[in-house]
């Protein structure tokens, strides 16, 4: 088995979505925004990307229930490949634990 672990630290971007799904088991949907600045080559570089996370499951909904636009959080998770209606694809980070940096 391959590793898929992202860590990444942001701004909520996009407000929470929460839904519940037919079988009972929550879901909350937010965009989370990080900018930085990082080392490269021994050189400074502006690093900004925006993600859409998923977090399902009871636990998760307890650590989202507090999230509101502009949020400063960190996310850890692991990433995969979402397709929409259209066939456009993008990655979405799944959450396994939100910690508030704020």
């Amino acid at each position: 088995m391959f590793d898929n672990t992202l860590v990444l630290a942001g701004v909520l971007s996009k407000a929470p979505q929460r839904t519940v799904s037919p079988s009972g088991i929550p879901h909350c949907q937010f965009v989370l925004e990080h900018r930085s600045q990082q080392i490269e080559a021994n050189m400074p570089r502006q690093a900004w990307c925006r993600i859409k996370v998923v977090a399902s499951g009871e636990e998760l909904k307890q650590q989202t229930d507090y999230l509101q636009l502009g949020s400063q959080i960190r996310v850890s998770g692991f990433i995969s490949r979402v397709e929409s209606r259209n066939g456009v694809s993008q990655l979405v980070l799944h959450a396994q634990q939100i910690d508030r940096i704020d």
